[in-house]
Protein backbone atom coordinates (compact mmCIF):
# COMPACT_ATOMS: atom_id res chain seq x y z
CA UNK A 1 0.00 0.00 0.00
CA UNK A 2 2.60 2.68 1.08
CA UNK A 3 6.02 2.61 -0.48
CA UNK A 4 8.96 5.12 -0.34
CA UNK A 5 11.89 5.08 -2.11
CA UNK A 6 14.97 6.75 -1.50
CA UNK A 7 13.70 9.14 0.93
CA UNK A 8 15.88 12.06 1.90
CA UNK A 9 15.84 14.98 4.50
CA UNK A 10 18.07 17.81 5.60
CA UNK A 11 17.97 20.38 8.45
CA UNK A 12 20.46 23.28 8.15
CA UNK A 13 22.74 21.40 6.09
CA UNK A 14 22.38 18.09 8.45
CA UNK A 15 20.93 14.88 6.72
CA UNK A 16 18.20 13.21 9.26
CA UNK A 17 17.18 10.75 6.45
CA UNK A 18 19.87 8.98 4.30
CA UNK A 19 17.93 7.28 1.73
CA UNK A 20 14.98 5.74 3.24
CA UNK A 21 13.22 2.60 1.52
CA UNK A 22 9.82 1.16 3.26
CA UNK A 23 7.22 -0.83 1.52
CA UNK A 24 4.47 -1.24 3.98
CA UNK A 25 1.40 -3.81 2.92
CA UNK A 26 -2.63 -3.08 3.20
CA UNK A 27 -3.39 -3.65 6.62
CA UNK A 28 0.31 -3.95 7.85
CA UNK A 29 1.28 -2.12 11.35
CA UNK A 30 4.80 -1.27 11.23
CA UNK A 31 6.82 0.36 14.91
CA UNK A 32 9.50 2.31 13.96
CA UNK A 33 12.30 2.37 17.07
CA UNK A 34 15.47 4.30 17.93
CA UNK A 35 17.35 6.68 19.72
CA UNK A 36 15.93 10.25 20.23
CA UNK A 37 17.20 12.02 17.06
CA UNK A 38 17.51 9.37 14.64
CA UNK A 39 14.53 10.55 12.06
CA UNK A 40 11.65 9.02 13.24
CA UNK A 41 9.12 11.57 13.69
CA UNK A 42 10.36 13.47 10.48
CA UNK A 43 9.99 10.32 8.60
CA UNK A 44 6.78 9.95 9.60
CA UNK A 45 6.10 13.84 9.04
CA UNK A 46 7.51 13.33 5.13
CA UNK A 47 4.56 10.06 4.72
CA UNK A 48 2.29 12.65 5.59
CA UNK A 49 3.72 15.82 3.86
CA UNK A 50 3.79 17.81 6.95
CA UNK A 51 7.53 17.93 5.49
CA UNK A 52 8.87 18.09 2.47
CA UNK A 53 11.84 15.93 1.45
CA UNK A 54 14.89 16.36 -0.50
CA UNK A 55 14.77 13.31 -2.48
CA UNK A 56 13.43 10.66 -2.66
CA UNK A 57 9.75 9.31 -4.33
CA UNK A 58 6.55 8.03 -2.28
CA UNK A 59 3.63 5.82 -3.20
CA UNK A 60 0.24 5.51 -1.89
CA UNK A 61 -1.87 2.81 -3.25
CA UNK A 62 -0.02 2.82 -6.55
CA UNK A 63 -0.28 6.79 -6.31
CA UNK A 64 2.89 8.89 -6.54
CA UNK A 65 2.32 11.40 -3.44
CA UNK A 66 3.17 15.41 -3.19
CA UNK A 67 5.31 15.59 -5.78
CA UNK A 68 5.14 15.21 -10.01
CA UNK A 69 8.08 15.43 -12.53
CA UNK A 70 8.30 18.57 -14.16
CA UNK A 71 9.88 17.47 -17.73
CA UNK A 72 13.51 18.86 -16.60
CA UNK A 73 14.73 15.67 -14.58
CA UNK A 74 13.58 17.69 -11.45
CA UNK A 75 10.14 17.56 -9.55
CA UNK A 76 7.54 19.98 -8.63
CA UNK A 77 4.74 19.97 -5.78
CA UNK A 78 1.33 18.78 -6.37
CA UNK A 79 -1.16 21.76 -6.58
CA UNK A 80 -2.44 22.53 -3.53
CA UNK A 81 -5.96 21.27 -4.18
CA UNK A 82 -3.96 17.57 -4.69
CA UNK A 83 -2.52 18.00 -1.30
CA UNK A 84 -5.40 18.32 0.44
CA UNK A 85 -7.08 15.53 -1.06
CA UNK A 86 -3.94 13.30 -1.34
CA UNK A 87 -3.70 14.05 2.64
CA UNK A 88 -6.83 12.90 3.26
CA UNK A 89 -5.98 9.23 1.94
CA UNK A 90 -4.12 9.12 5.48
CA UNK A 91 -5.02 10.31 9.04
CA UNK A 92 -2.06 11.19 11.89
CA UNK A 93 -2.10 11.84 15.61
CA UNK A 94 0.58 13.72 17.26
CA UNK A 95 2.18 12.94 20.80
CA UNK A 96 0.36 16.24 21.89
CA UNK A 97 -2.76 16.39 20.76
CA UNK A 98 -3.49 19.44 19.21
CA UNK A 99 -7.13 19.77 19.54
CA UNK A 100 -9.00 22.80 18.89
CA UNK A 101 -10.02 24.35 22.98
CA UNK A 102 -12.83 26.56 22.16
CA UNK A 103 -14.41 23.57 19.99
CA UNK A 104 -15.94 20.40 22.04
CA UNK A 105 -14.74 16.77 21.60
CA UNK A 106 -17.76 16.23 18.53
CA UNK A 107 -17.15 19.70 17.24
CA UNK A 108 -12.95 18.39 16.69
CA UNK A 109 -14.14 15.52 15.22
CA UNK A 110 -16.86 16.89 13.27
CA UNK A 111 -14.56 19.38 11.33
CA UNK A 112 -12.47 17.23 9.03
CA UNK A 113 -15.61 15.32 7.15
CA UNK A 114 -17.22 18.67 7.30
CA UNK A 115 -14.70 21.05 5.62
CA UNK A 116 -12.24 18.72 4.53
CA UNK A 117 -14.45 16.13 2.83
CA UNK A 118 -18.06 18.61 2.48
CA UNK A 119 -19.86 16.03 4.34
CA UNK A 120 -23.56 17.64 5.41
CA UNK A 121 -23.74 18.35 9.28
CA UNK A 122 -25.59 15.55 9.80
CA UNK A 123 -24.00 13.41 8.27
CA UNK A 124 -20.22 14.55 9.91
CA UNK A 125 -22.05 14.65 13.52
CA UNK A 126 -23.23 11.04 13.48
CA UNK A 127 -19.94 9.76 12.16
CA UNK A 128 -18.37 12.14 14.77
CA UNK A 129 -20.81 10.30 17.71
CA UNK A 130 -19.98 7.15 16.07
CA UNK A 131 -16.59 7.49 16.45
CA UNK A 132 -16.43 8.65 19.79
CA UNK A 133 -18.78 6.20 21.38
CA UNK A 134 -15.99 3.82 19.56
CA UNK A 135 -13.11 4.95 21.58
CA UNK A 136 -15.46 4.99 24.73
CA UNK A 137 -16.18 8.39 25.19
CA UNK A 138 -19.69 8.88 24.30
CA UNK A 139 -20.44 10.53 27.33
CA UNK A 140 -17.87 12.86 26.85
CA UNK A 141 -19.04 14.63 23.18
CA UNK A 142 -19.80 18.43 24.62
CA UNK A 143 -16.54 18.19 27.09
CA UNK A 144 -14.07 20.63 25.68
CA UNK A 145 -10.13 19.82 25.92
CA UNK A 146 -9.50 21.32 29.06
CA UNK A 147 -12.46 19.25 30.77
CA UNK A 148 -10.75 15.67 29.63
CA UNK A 149 -7.88 14.03 30.40
CA UNK A 150 -4.72 13.14 28.64
CA UNK A 151 -5.84 10.05 27.92
CA UNK A 152 -9.46 11.21 26.82
CA UNK A 153 -8.21 14.07 24.78
CA UNK A 154 -5.93 11.55 22.79
CA UNK A 155 -8.58 9.56 22.19
CA UNK A 156 -10.58 12.27 20.44
CA UNK A 157 -7.72 13.01 18.59
CA UNK A 158 -7.87 9.54 17.39
CA UNK A 159 -10.88 9.77 16.57
CA UNK A 160 -10.71 13.00 15.20
CA UNK A 161 -8.22 10.81 12.67
CA UNK A 162 -10.70 8.00 11.75
CA UNK A 163 -13.43 10.43 10.87
CA UNK A 164 -11.68 10.75 7.64
CA UNK A 165 -11.89 7.62 6.88
CA UNK A 166 -7.94 7.11 5.94
CA UNK A 167 -6.47 4.10 4.27
CA UNK A 168 -3.43 4.88 6.62
CA UNK A 169 -2.54 5.85 10.02
CA UNK A 170 0.20 7.66 11.67
CA UNK A 171 0.90 7.75 15.37
CA UNK A 172 3.72 9.86 16.92
CA UNK A 173 5.08 9.00 20.20
CA UNK A 174 0.82 9.21 20.55
CA UNK A 175 1.11 7.93 24.77
CA UNK A 176 4.64 9.53 25.72
CA UNK A 177 3.21 12.36 26.83
CA UNK A 178 0.20 10.78 29.43
CA UNK A 179 0.81 10.08 32.64
CA UNK A 180 1.50 5.84 33.26
CA UNK A 181 -2.30 5.51 34.38
CA UNK A 182 -4.02 7.05 31.19
CA UNK A 183 -1.38 4.70 28.52
CA UNK A 184 -3.54 1.49 28.73
CA UNK A 185 -7.19 3.00 27.75
CA UNK A 186 -5.00 5.03 24.67
CA UNK A 187 -3.20 1.42 23.69
CA UNK A 188 -6.47 -0.45 24.07
CA UNK A 189 -8.26 1.96 21.21
CA UNK A 190 -5.13 1.19 18.94
CA UNK A 191 -5.17 -2.58 19.96
CA UNK A 192 -9.17 -2.32 18.41
CA UNK A 193 -8.35 -0.56 15.47
CA UNK A 194 -6.17 -3.47 14.49
CA UNK A 195 -8.69 -5.46 13.80
CA UNK A 196 -10.27 -3.25 11.00
CA UNK A 197 -7.76 -3.42 8.67
CA UNK A 198 -6.10 -0.07 8.70
CA UNK A 199 -2.28 -0.05 8.02
CA UNK A 200 -0.52 1.97 10.89
CA UNK A 201 2.88 3.45 10.96
CA UNK A 202 3.75 3.97 14.84
CA UNK A 203 6.69 5.60 16.59
CA UNK A 204 7.07 4.58 20.09
CA UNK A 205 9.22 3.93 22.68
CA UNK A 206 7.10 1.00 24.20
CA UNK A 207 8.56 -2.18 23.34
CA UNK A 208 6.19 -4.48 24.59
CA UNK A 209 3.30 -2.78 22.81
CA UNK A 210 5.16 -2.66 19.39
CA UNK A 211 5.87 -6.13 20.55
CA UNK A 212 2.31 -6.95 20.68
CA UNK A 213 0.44 -5.16 17.60
CA UNK A 214 3.28 -4.62 14.99
CA UNK A 215 3.28 -6.99 12.09
CA UNK A 216 7.42 -5.92 12.00
CA UNK A 217 9.37 -3.24 13.35
CA UNK A 218 12.32 -1.14 12.05
CA UNK A 219 15.24 0.24 14.03
CA UNK A 220 16.27 3.73 12.64
CA UNK A 221 19.62 4.68 13.24
CA UNK A 222 21.70 7.24 11.70
CA UNK A 223 18.82 8.37 9.29
CA UNK A 224 18.38 4.71 7.69
CA UNK A 225 16.91 1.22 8.42
CA UNK A 226 19.73 -0.53 10.44
CA UNK A 227 17.21 -3.60 10.76
CA UNK A 228 14.22 -4.58 10.00
CA UNK A 229 11.55 -7.61 10.36
CA UNK A 230 9.06 -9.67 12.88
CA UNK A 231 9.00 -8.41 16.37
CA UNK A 232 9.99 -11.44 17.83
CA UNK A 233 13.77 -11.41 15.68
CA UNK A 234 14.13 -8.05 15.70
CA UNK A 235 13.76 -7.29 19.80
CA UNK A 236 14.74 -10.91 20.95
CA UNK A 237 17.49 -11.78 18.18
CA UNK A 238 19.03 -8.63 16.54
CA UNK A 239 21.69 -8.70 14.36
CA UNK A 240 22.42 -4.84 14.45
CA UNK A 241 25.27 -3.78 17.29
CA UNK A 242 23.26 -0.18 17.38
CA UNK A 243 20.29 -2.09 18.11
CA UNK A 244 21.30 -4.53 20.29
CA UNK A 245 22.85 -1.37 22.64
CA UNK A 246 19.44 0.40 22.27
CA UNK A 247 17.22 -2.52 23.77
CA UNK A 248 19.98 -3.38 26.13
CA UNK A 249 20.17 0.45 27.49
CA UNK A 250 16.32 0.99 27.57
CA UNK A 251 15.18 -2.51 29.02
Amino acid sequence: MIELRGIRKSFAGVEILRGIDLSIGAGEIVALIGRSGCGKTTLLRCINFLEDYDAGEIKLDGEVLWYRADGTGGRRRCPEKDLARQRQRMGIVFQQFNLFPHMTALENVCLGPRFGQKLAADAAELRARELLSRVGLADRLNSYPAHLSGGQQQRVAIARALAMKPQVLLLDEITSALDPELVAEVEDVIRALTQEGIAMVLVTHAMSFAREIAHRIAYLADGQIAEIGPPQEVLDRPRDKGLREFLRRIR
